[in-house]
Protein backbone atom coordinates (compact mmCIF):
# COMPACT_ATOMS: atom_id res chain seq x y z
CA UNK A 1 0.00 0.00 0.00
CA UNK A 2 2.84 2.40 0.86
CA UNK A 3 4.40 1.77 -2.56
CA UNK A 4 1.14 2.76 -4.20
CA UNK A 5 0.99 6.05 -2.28
CA UNK A 6 4.55 6.84 -3.39
CA UNK A 7 3.44 6.39 -6.99
CA UNK A 8 0.49 8.71 -6.49
CA UNK A 9 2.73 11.45 -5.05
CA UNK A 10 5.10 11.16 -7.99
CA UNK A 11 2.13 11.54 -10.32
CA UNK A 12 1.15 14.85 -8.62
CA UNK A 13 -2.54 14.36 -7.87
CA UNK A 14 -3.02 11.80 -10.63
CA UNK A 15 -2.75 8.05 -11.07
CA UNK A 16 0.30 6.14 -12.24
CA UNK A 17 0.18 4.65 -15.75
CA UNK A 18 1.18 1.32 -14.23
CA UNK A 19 -1.93 1.39 -12.03
CA UNK A 20 -4.12 2.00 -15.07
CA UNK A 21 -2.46 -0.93 -16.87
CA UNK A 22 -2.96 -3.17 -13.84
CA UNK A 23 -6.64 -2.24 -13.57
CA UNK A 24 -7.20 -2.89 -17.28
CA UNK A 25 -5.43 -6.25 -16.97
CA UNK A 26 -7.54 -7.25 -13.94
CA UNK A 27 -10.69 -6.14 -15.75
CA UNK A 28 -9.82 -8.21 -18.83
CA UNK A 29 -9.36 -11.23 -16.55
CA UNK A 30 -12.68 -10.54 -14.81
CA UNK A 31 -10.84 -10.48 -11.48
CA UNK A 32 -13.03 -8.34 -9.22
CA UNK A 33 -10.90 -9.07 -6.17
CA UNK A 34 -7.76 -7.77 -7.87
CA UNK A 35 -9.57 -4.60 -8.93
CA UNK A 36 -10.74 -3.98 -5.38
CA UNK A 37 -7.26 -4.55 -4.03
CA UNK A 38 -5.86 -2.02 -6.51
CA UNK A 39 -8.51 0.66 -6.02
CA UNK A 40 -9.42 0.41 -2.32
CA UNK A 41 -6.42 2.50 -1.15
CA UNK A 42 -7.09 5.18 -3.79
CA UNK A 43 -8.95 8.43 -3.13
CA UNK A 44 -12.34 8.69 -4.91
CA UNK A 45 -11.10 11.69 -6.93
CA UNK A 46 -8.17 9.63 -8.25
CA UNK A 47 -10.45 6.70 -9.06
CA UNK A 48 -12.69 9.09 -11.01
CA UNK A 49 -9.61 10.40 -12.82
CA UNK A 50 -8.56 6.85 -13.66
CA UNK A 51 -12.02 6.01 -15.03
CA UNK A 52 -11.97 9.14 -17.19
CA UNK A 53 -8.63 8.12 -18.74
CA UNK A 54 -9.85 4.70 -19.82
CA UNK A 55 -11.09 4.06 -23.38
CA UNK A 56 -14.89 3.58 -23.55
CA UNK A 57 -14.65 -0.21 -23.94
CA UNK A 58 -12.32 -0.66 -20.94
CA UNK A 59 -14.38 1.79 -18.91
CA UNK A 60 -17.61 -0.13 -19.51
CA UNK A 61 -15.93 -3.43 -18.69
CA UNK A 62 -14.48 -2.03 -15.46
CA UNK A 63 -17.90 -0.81 -14.27
CA UNK A 64 -19.50 -4.18 -15.04
CA UNK A 65 -16.79 -6.30 -13.38
CA UNK A 66 -15.97 -4.12 -10.39
CA UNK A 67 -19.44 -2.88 -9.41
CA UNK A 68 -17.72 -0.60 -6.92
CA UNK A 69 -18.61 2.88 -8.14
CA UNK A 70 -20.07 4.73 -5.15
CA UNK A 71 -21.57 8.17 -4.68
CA UNK A 72 -18.27 9.88 -3.89
CA UNK A 73 -16.72 8.61 -7.12
CA UNK A 74 -19.79 9.60 -9.13
CA UNK A 75 -19.68 13.11 -7.72
CA UNK A 76 -16.04 13.48 -8.82
CA UNK A 77 -16.62 12.34 -12.40
CA UNK A 78 -16.92 14.61 -15.41
CA UNK A 79 -20.61 15.43 -15.89
CA UNK A 80 -21.00 13.74 -19.28
CA UNK A 81 -19.22 10.59 -18.14
CA UNK A 82 -21.22 10.54 -14.91
CA UNK A 83 -24.47 10.44 -16.89
CA UNK A 84 -23.08 7.62 -19.03
CA UNK A 85 -22.27 5.49 -15.97
CA UNK A 86 -25.56 6.30 -14.25
CA UNK A 87 -27.42 5.07 -17.34
CA UNK A 88 -25.85 1.64 -16.83
CA UNK A 89 -27.02 1.36 -13.21
CA UNK A 90 -30.33 -0.06 -12.04
CA UNK A 91 -32.47 2.37 -10.01
CA UNK A 92 -32.01 0.36 -6.81
CA UNK A 93 -28.22 0.23 -7.33
CA UNK A 94 -28.10 3.97 -7.99
CA UNK A 95 -30.13 4.72 -4.89
CA UNK A 96 -27.75 2.66 -2.76
CA UNK A 97 -24.61 4.50 -3.91
CA UNK A 98 -25.99 7.95 -3.06
CA UNK A 99 -27.39 7.01 0.34
CA UNK A 100 -24.48 8.47 2.34
CA UNK A 101 -23.82 11.62 0.30
CA UNK A 102 -24.34 15.15 1.58
CA UNK A 103 -27.50 16.82 0.29
CA UNK A 104 -25.66 19.13 -2.17
CA UNK A 105 -23.91 16.14 -3.75
CA UNK A 106 -27.22 14.28 -4.01
CA UNK A 107 -28.77 17.26 -5.80
CA UNK A 108 -25.79 17.44 -8.15
CA UNK A 109 -26.35 13.81 -9.14
CA UNK A 110 -30.13 13.77 -9.20
CA UNK A 111 -30.79 16.91 -11.23
CA UNK A 112 -29.74 15.32 -14.54
CA UNK A 113 -31.46 11.94 -14.07
CA UNK A 114 -34.64 10.81 -15.77
CA UNK A 115 -37.82 10.53 -13.70
CA UNK A 116 -37.49 6.82 -12.84
CA UNK A 117 -33.91 7.21 -11.64
CA UNK A 118 -34.76 10.36 -9.71
CA UNK A 119 -37.64 8.65 -7.95
CA UNK A 120 -35.48 5.65 -7.06
CA UNK A 121 -32.88 7.89 -5.44
CA UNK A 122 -35.45 10.02 -3.62
CA UNK A 123 -37.21 6.92 -2.27
CA UNK A 124 -34.09 5.75 -0.45
CA UNK A 125 -33.66 9.08 1.36
CA UNK A 126 -35.30 9.74 4.69
CA UNK A 127 -38.22 12.18 4.79
CA UNK A 128 -36.27 15.28 5.81
CA UNK A 129 -33.46 14.72 3.35
CA UNK A 130 -35.86 13.95 0.51
CA UNK A 131 -37.76 17.15 1.22
CA UNK A 132 -34.49 19.10 1.23
CA UNK A 133 -33.38 17.64 -2.11
CA UNK A 134 -36.76 18.29 -3.73
CA UNK A 135 -36.70 21.85 -2.39
CA UNK A 136 -33.20 22.42 -3.78
CA UNK A 137 -34.29 21.14 -7.19
CA UNK A 138 -37.04 23.77 -7.24
CA UNK A 139 -34.47 26.58 -7.30
CA UNK A 140 -32.94 27.90 -10.56
CA UNK A 141 -30.24 25.61 -11.99
CA UNK A 142 -27.21 27.86 -11.38
CA UNK A 143 -28.30 29.35 -8.06
CA UNK A 144 -27.02 29.22 -4.50
CA UNK A 145 -30.02 27.06 -3.54
CA UNK A 146 -28.92 24.34 -5.97
CA UNK A 147 -25.40 24.18 -4.60
CA UNK A 148 -26.02 24.52 -0.87
CA UNK A 149 -26.11 21.67 1.61
CA UNK A 150 -28.86 21.59 4.21
CA UNK A 151 -26.72 19.93 6.89
CA UNK A 152 -25.95 23.00 9.00
CA UNK A 153 -24.65 23.31 12.57
CA UNK A 154 -26.61 26.18 14.15
CA UNK A 155 -26.86 27.65 17.63
CA UNK A 156 -29.01 30.38 19.21
CA UNK A 157 -27.16 33.69 19.34
CA UNK A 158 -27.58 33.90 23.13
CA UNK A 159 -25.64 30.68 23.82
CA UNK A 160 -22.28 30.52 25.54
CA UNK A 161 -19.25 28.52 24.46
CA UNK A 162 -20.05 25.85 27.06
CA UNK A 163 -23.59 25.39 25.78
CA UNK A 164 -22.31 25.08 22.22
CA UNK A 165 -19.71 22.47 23.19
CA UNK A 166 -22.26 20.45 25.14
CA UNK A 167 -24.55 20.57 22.12
CA UNK A 168 -21.83 19.40 19.73
CA UNK A 169 -20.96 16.50 22.07
CA UNK A 170 -24.58 15.38 22.42
CA UNK A 171 -26.32 12.78 20.27
CA UNK A 172 -27.17 15.36 17.60
CA UNK A 173 -26.30 14.28 14.05
CA UNK A 174 -23.52 16.49 12.66
CA UNK A 175 -22.20 16.85 9.11
CA UNK A 176 -19.03 14.90 8.32
CA UNK A 177 -17.19 18.18 7.83
CA UNK A 178 -18.08 21.71 8.92
CA UNK A 179 -16.13 24.86 9.68
CA UNK A 180 -18.54 27.23 11.42
CA UNK A 181 -21.34 27.18 13.94
CA UNK A 182 -24.00 29.48 12.50
CA UNK A 183 -25.62 31.83 15.03
CA UNK A 184 -29.36 32.40 14.55
CA UNK A 185 -31.88 34.66 16.23
CA UNK A 186 -35.41 33.77 17.37
CA UNK A 187 -36.70 34.05 13.77
CA UNK A 188 -34.07 31.57 12.49
CA UNK A 189 -32.24 34.43 10.75
CA UNK A 190 -28.43 33.93 10.64
CA UNK A 191 -26.72 36.79 12.44
CA UNK A 192 -23.13 35.56 12.56
CA UNK A 193 -20.84 32.57 12.73
CA UNK A 194 -18.03 31.26 14.89
CA UNK A 195 -15.20 28.95 13.84
CA UNK A 196 -14.67 25.70 15.71
CA UNK A 197 -11.16 26.83 16.60
CA UNK A 198 -12.44 29.88 18.46
CA UNK A 199 -15.05 27.82 20.29
CA UNK A 200 -12.52 25.25 21.46
CA UNK A 201 -10.01 27.86 22.62
CA UNK A 202 -12.47 30.11 24.51
CA UNK A 203 -13.75 29.89 28.08
CA UNK A 204 -17.03 28.06 28.61
CA UNK A 205 -18.83 31.12 29.94
CA UNK A 206 -17.96 33.37 27.00
CA UNK A 207 -20.79 34.45 24.68
CA UNK A 208 -20.67 33.06 21.14
CA UNK A 209 -21.51 36.50 19.77
CA UNK A 210 -18.26 37.80 21.26
CA UNK A 211 -16.36 35.32 19.07
CA UNK A 212 -18.25 35.96 15.83
CA UNK A 213 -16.12 36.76 12.77
CA UNK A 214 -16.30 40.06 10.91
CA UNK A 215 -16.26 38.29 7.53
CA UNK A 216 -19.83 37.04 8.03
CA UNK A 217 -22.23 37.43 5.11
CA UNK A 218 -25.18 35.43 3.84
CA UNK A 219 -26.61 34.68 0.39
CA UNK A 220 -30.13 34.31 -0.93
CA UNK A 221 -31.19 30.94 -2.38
CA UNK A 222 -31.66 32.50 -5.83
CA UNK A 223 -28.35 34.39 -5.95
CA UNK A 224 -26.32 33.28 -8.99
CA UNK A 225 -23.89 30.56 -7.97
CA UNK A 226 -21.08 32.28 -9.89
CA UNK A 227 -21.56 35.47 -7.84
CA UNK A 228 -21.43 33.43 -4.64
CA UNK A 229 -18.20 31.74 -5.73
CA UNK A 230 -16.58 35.08 -6.57
CA UNK A 231 -17.64 36.44 -3.18
CA UNK A 232 -15.95 33.47 -1.48
CA UNK A 233 -12.77 34.21 -3.39
CA UNK A 234 -12.95 37.98 -2.86
CA UNK A 235 -13.75 37.95 0.85
CA UNK A 236 -11.74 34.79 1.69
CA UNK A 237 -14.78 32.98 3.05
CA UNK A 238 -14.72 29.40 4.32
CA UNK A 239 -18.47 28.87 4.52
CA UNK A 240 -21.54 31.06 4.35
CA UNK A 241 -25.24 30.59 5.20
CA UNK A 242 -27.99 30.63 2.58
CA UNK A 243 -31.36 32.21 3.40
CA UNK A 244 -34.86 32.13 1.91
CA UNK A 245 -37.22 35.01 1.13
CA UNK A 246 -37.91 35.47 4.85
CA UNK A 247 -34.17 35.61 5.65
CA UNK A 248 -34.40 32.26 7.47
CA UNK A 249 -31.44 29.89 7.41
CA UNK A 250 -32.03 27.03 4.95
CA UNK A 251 -28.53 25.81 4.12
CA UNK A 252 -24.86 26.55 3.78
CA UNK A 253 -22.27 26.77 1.01
CA UNK A 254 -18.73 25.69 1.80
CA UNK A 255 -15.36 26.63 0.34
CA UNK A 256 -14.92 23.36 -1.57
CA UNK A 257 -18.19 23.87 -3.47
CA UNK A 258 -17.36 27.53 -4.15
CA UNK A 259 -13.93 26.68 -5.53
CA UNK A 260 -15.43 23.94 -7.70
CA UNK A 261 -17.82 26.51 -9.15
CA UNK A 262 -14.97 28.94 -9.84
CA UNK A 263 -12.87 26.22 -11.43
CA UNK A 264 -15.76 25.14 -13.67
CA UNK A 265 -16.43 28.74 -14.73
CA UNK A 266 -12.78 29.42 -15.60
CA UNK A 267 -12.44 26.10 -17.42
CA UNK A 268 -15.59 26.87 -19.39
CA UNK A 269 -14.23 30.30 -20.38
CA UNK A 270 -10.93 28.82 -21.59
CA UNK A 271 -12.69 26.18 -23.67
CA UNK A 272 -15.10 28.68 -25.16
CA UNK A 273 -12.30 31.08 -26.06
CA UNK A 274 -10.87 28.26 -28.16
CA UNK A 275 -14.29 27.48 -29.64
CA UNK A 276 -14.41 23.90 -28.35
CA UNK A 277 -17.51 24.17 -26.16
CA UNK A 278 -17.57 22.25 -22.90
CA UNK A 279 -15.99 19.03 -24.14
CA UNK A 280 -13.74 16.66 -22.26
CA UNK A 281 -11.29 13.89 -23.10
CA UNK A 282 -13.97 11.30 -22.39
CA UNK A 283 -16.28 12.60 -25.16
CA UNK A 284 -16.78 10.47 -28.25
CA UNK A 285 -15.64 11.51 -31.74
CA UNK A 286 -19.22 12.41 -32.69
CA UNK A 287 -19.77 14.54 -29.56
CA UNK A 288 -16.48 16.36 -30.05
CA UNK A 289 -17.24 16.97 -33.71
CA UNK A 290 -20.64 18.47 -32.89
CA UNK A 291 -19.07 20.82 -30.35
CA UNK A 292 -16.34 22.11 -32.64
CA UNK A 293 -18.13 22.19 -35.99
CA UNK A 294 -20.24 25.35 -35.41
CA UNK A 295 -17.25 27.48 -34.49
CA UNK A 296 -15.19 26.18 -37.37
CA UNK A 297 -18.12 27.24 -39.57
CA UNK A 298 -18.03 30.71 -38.02
CA UNK A 299 -14.30 30.86 -38.68
CA UNK A 300 -14.95 29.90 -42.29
CA UNK A 301 -17.32 32.85 -42.65
CA UNK A 302 -14.70 35.23 -41.25
CA UNK A 303 -12.11 33.80 -43.64
CA UNK A 304 -14.46 34.38 -46.56
CA UNK A 305 -14.95 38.02 -45.49
CA UNK A 306 -11.18 38.50 -45.39
CA UNK A 307 -10.87 36.89 -48.82
CA UNK A 308 -13.51 39.27 -50.18
CA UNK A 309 -11.42 42.22 -48.99
CA UNK A 310 -8.37 40.77 -50.72
CA UNK A 311 -10.47 40.32 -53.86
CA UNK A 312 -11.15 44.07 -53.95
CA UNK A 313 -7.44 44.63 -54.50
CA UNK A 314 -6.83 41.88 -57.05
CA UNK A 315 -5.39 44.34 -59.56
CA UNK A 316 -3.13 45.88 -56.93
CA UNK A 317 -1.73 42.49 -55.92
CA UNK A 318 -1.17 41.40 -59.51
CA UNK A 319 0.77 44.61 -60.09
CA UNK A 320 3.13 43.96 -57.18
CA UNK A 321 3.61 40.34 -56.13
CA UNK A 322 5.50 41.43 -52.98
CA UNK A 323 2.15 42.48 -51.48
CA UNK A 324 0.97 38.85 -51.50
CA UNK A 325 4.12 37.85 -49.65
CA UNK A 326 3.85 40.50 -46.94
CA UNK A 327 0.11 40.91 -46.30
CA UNK A 328 -0.27 37.75 -44.11
CA UNK A 329 2.25 39.32 -41.70
CA UNK A 330 0.01 42.31 -41.02
CA UNK A 331 -3.11 40.18 -40.48
CA UNK A 332 -1.27 37.64 -38.32
CA UNK A 333 0.25 40.28 -36.04
CA UNK A 334 -3.14 41.94 -35.65
CA UNK A 335 -4.79 38.61 -34.85
CA UNK A 336 -2.24 37.79 -32.16
CA UNK A 337 -2.45 41.27 -30.61
CA UNK A 338 -6.26 41.07 -30.63
CA UNK A 339 -6.17 37.68 -28.93
CA UNK A 340 -3.89 39.07 -26.21
CA UNK A 341 -6.25 41.97 -25.47
CA UNK A 342 -9.28 39.70 -25.74
CA UNK A 343 -7.91 37.16 -23.25
CA UNK A 344 -7.13 39.88 -20.70
CA UNK A 345 -10.59 41.46 -21.14
CA UNK A 346 -12.53 38.20 -20.89
CA UNK A 347 -10.63 37.21 -17.76
CA UNK A 348 -11.24 40.64 -16.22
CA UNK A 349 -14.96 40.38 -16.98
CA UNK A 350 -15.11 36.90 -15.48
CA UNK A 351 -13.36 38.03 -12.29
CA UNK A 352 -15.48 41.23 -12.06
CA UNK A 353 -12.34 43.38 -12.41
CA UNK A 354 -13.52 45.05 -15.63
CA UNK A 355 -16.54 47.23 -14.83
CA UNK A 356 -18.29 50.33 -16.13
CA UNK A 357 -16.18 52.52 -13.85
CA UNK A 358 -12.83 51.51 -15.35
CA UNK A 359 -13.69 50.32 -18.86
CA UNK A 360 -12.57 53.52 -20.59
CA UNK A 361 -9.27 53.50 -18.73
CA UNK A 362 -8.68 49.91 -19.87
CA UNK A 363 -9.60 50.79 -23.46
CA UNK A 364 -7.17 53.74 -23.45
CA UNK A 365 -4.45 51.49 -22.04
CA UNK A 366 -4.98 48.86 -24.75
CA UNK A 367 -4.96 51.55 -27.45
CA UNK A 368 -1.66 52.88 -26.09
CA UNK A 369 -0.18 49.38 -25.90
CA UNK A 370 -1.30 48.70 -29.47
CA UNK A 371 0.23 51.98 -30.63
CA UNK A 372 3.60 51.42 -28.95
CA UNK A 373 3.82 47.78 -30.10
CA UNK A 374 2.75 48.87 -33.57
CA UNK A 375 5.51 51.48 -33.74
CA UNK A 376 8.16 48.98 -32.62
CA UNK A 377 7.17 46.39 -35.21
CA UNK A 378 6.53 49.09 -37.82
CA UNK A 379 10.20 50.11 -37.67
CA UNK A 380 11.31 46.48 -37.76
CA UNK A 381 9.03 45.27 -40.58
CA UNK A 382 9.31 48.52 -42.51
CA UNK A 383 13.06 47.98 -42.64
CA UNK A 384 12.57 44.32 -43.64
CA UNK A 385 10.17 45.28 -46.44
CA UNK A 386 12.58 47.91 -47.72
CA UNK A 387 15.68 45.69 -47.63
CA UNK A 388 13.90 42.52 -48.83
CA UNK A 389 12.30 44.02 -51.93
CA UNK A 390 14.42 47.14 -52.40
CA UNK A 391 11.39 49.45 -52.24
CA UNK A 392 11.44 52.14 -49.53
CA UNK A 393 7.78 53.01 -50.06
CA UNK A 394 6.77 49.38 -49.58
CA UNK A 395 8.48 49.48 -46.20
CA UNK A 396 6.52 52.63 -45.30
CA UNK A 397 3.21 51.03 -46.31
CA UNK A 398 3.97 47.92 -44.28
CA UNK A 399 4.95 50.02 -41.26
CA UNK A 400 1.82 52.20 -41.34
CA UNK A 401 -0.48 49.19 -41.85
CA UNK A 402 1.19 47.45 -38.91
CA UNK A 403 0.51 50.42 -36.61
CA UNK A 404 -3.11 50.71 -37.74
CA UNK A 405 -3.90 47.03 -37.28
CA UNK A 406 -2.26 46.67 -33.87
CA UNK A 407 -4.13 49.72 -32.56
CA UNK A 408 -7.41 48.37 -33.93
CA UNK A 409 -6.59 44.94 -32.49
CA UNK A 410 -6.13 46.39 -29.00
CA UNK A 411 -9.41 48.31 -29.33
CA UNK A 412 -11.41 45.36 -30.69
CA UNK A 413 -9.97 42.91 -28.16
CA UNK A 414 -11.34 45.04 -25.33
CA UNK A 415 -14.49 46.61 -26.78
CA UNK A 416 -15.98 43.50 -28.40
CA UNK A 417 -16.22 41.37 -25.20
CA UNK A 418 -17.52 44.37 -23.24
CA UNK A 419 -20.30 44.98 -25.79
CA UNK A 420 -21.22 41.29 -25.92
CA UNK A 421 -21.36 41.13 -22.13
CA UNK A 422 -23.71 44.16 -22.10
CA UNK A 423 -25.93 42.40 -24.66
CA UNK A 424 -26.14 39.31 -22.45
CA UNK A 425 -23.94 37.16 -24.73
CA UNK A 426 -21.10 35.18 -23.16
CA UNK A 427 -17.98 37.14 -24.25
CA UNK A 428 -15.79 34.03 -23.95
CA UNK A 429 -18.01 32.22 -26.45
CA UNK A 430 -18.40 34.77 -29.24
CA UNK A 431 -15.62 37.35 -28.95
CA UNK A 432 -12.92 35.40 -30.75
CA UNK A 433 -14.76 35.22 -34.07
CA UNK A 434 -15.56 38.95 -34.08
CA UNK A 435 -12.06 40.06 -33.10
CA UNK A 436 -10.45 37.81 -35.72
CA UNK A 437 -12.76 39.20 -38.38
CA UNK A 438 -11.93 42.79 -37.44
CA UNK A 439 -8.15 42.30 -37.43
CA UNK A 440 -8.13 40.32 -40.69
CA UNK A 441 -10.36 42.76 -42.56
CA UNK A 442 -8.65 45.89 -41.21
CA UNK A 443 -5.17 44.42 -41.73
CA UNK A 444 -5.73 43.46 -45.35
CA UNK A 445 -7.67 46.63 -46.16
CA UNK A 446 -5.09 48.94 -44.58
CA UNK A 447 -2.10 47.26 -46.19
CA UNK A 448 -3.53 46.75 -49.66
CA UNK A 449 -5.40 50.08 -49.64
CA UNK A 450 -2.29 52.04 -48.72
CA UNK A 451 -0.29 50.16 -51.35
CA UNK A 452 -2.86 51.01 -54.03
CA UNK A 453 -2.69 54.70 -53.13
CA UNK A 454 1.01 55.14 -52.33
CA UNK A 455 2.81 52.70 -54.64
CA UNK A 456 0.73 51.85 -57.73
Amino acid sequence: MSEQFEMDEDEAFGVAPTLIDDVVEATSAGDRGAIEQLLDPIHPADIAHLIEQLPPRDRTALIEVWKGVDGEILSELDEGLREEIIDTMAPAELAEVVRDLESDDVVDLVEYLDEDQQEAVLDVLDGAERLAVEKALSYPEESAGRHMQVEVVRAPDHWTVGEAIDFLRSDVELPDQFYHVILIDARLKPVGYVTLGRILSARRGQKLTDLAEESFRSFHVEDPAADVAHAFNHYHLISAPVVDDDDRLVGIITIDDAMTLLDEEHEEDILRLAGVGEGSLSDTVLETTKQRLPWLAVNLVTAILASMVIGLFETTISGLVALAVLMPIVASMGGNAGTQSLTVAVRAIATRDLTGSNVWRVIRRELAVGLFNGLVFAVLMGTVGWVWFGMPMLGVVLAVAMVINLVVAGLAGTVVPVILEKLGVDPALASGAFVTTVTDVVGFFAFLGLAAVMIL
